[in-house]
């Protein structure tokens, strides 16, 4: 037993593909979890260097400018060109995540307005069927009163008198 650990132990191990390699960097977290683990930060984004505000080797335009001028001239270009071209992918990447963010804002008005659309629906279903269960209830019971002339007055008589002191109330608004 000894010899076969001790066997696989010196067996160099080889790494043929990324999963080997993630397996490999697994087994030696787990041989210590104790140990803290570094997470590396992510990277920094890059900030823009500022235009010079005056600037020292202006090019001439005479002839006689020496050969290390060009060197400059060419250094100077490329940094402007730079500077240019990340100010570009600034303002685009600005652009698309404005438009993510509106395309966000836009799915969840559509989604809020779908939501508020079934909700009255289901209420309105849920109020004609209690309706519904509420006119044969009062059917019922206009019968069963039909039967009785005084109950039936009676009746007749309160609700006349509930619809005059709500017109009552409606014309003092």
């Amino acid at each position: 037993m000894s010899d076969t650990e001790a066997k696989s132990e010196k067996k160099p191990i080889v790494i043929k593909n990324a999963t080997d390699l993630q397996r490999l960097k697994l087994e030696k977290l787990m041989k210590n979890p104790d140990k803290p683990v570094v997470i590396p930060e992510p990277p920094k984004s890059k900030s823009l260097a500022a235009p010079p505000d005056f600037v020292r080797n202006v090019m001439g335009s005479s002839a006689g400018a020496g050969s290390g001028e060009f060197h400059v001239y060419r250094h100077l270009r490329r940094k402007e060109y730079a500077r240019q071209k990340f100010i570009q992918e600034k303002s685009e990447k600005e652009k698309l995540d404005d438009e993510y963010h509106n395309r966000i804002e836009q799915n969840r008005q559509a989604a809020a307005e779908k939501t508020a659309k079934k909700r009255a629906k289901r209420l309105k279903k849920k109020k004609n069927a209690k309706l519904k269960d509420k006119k044969p209830k009062t059917e019922n019971k206009q019968n069963a009163s039909s039967q009785s002339d005084s109950s039936n007055e009676e009746e007749t008589d309160e609700t006349e008198k509930k619809e005059i002191t709500t017109a009552d109330e409606e014309k003092s608004l």
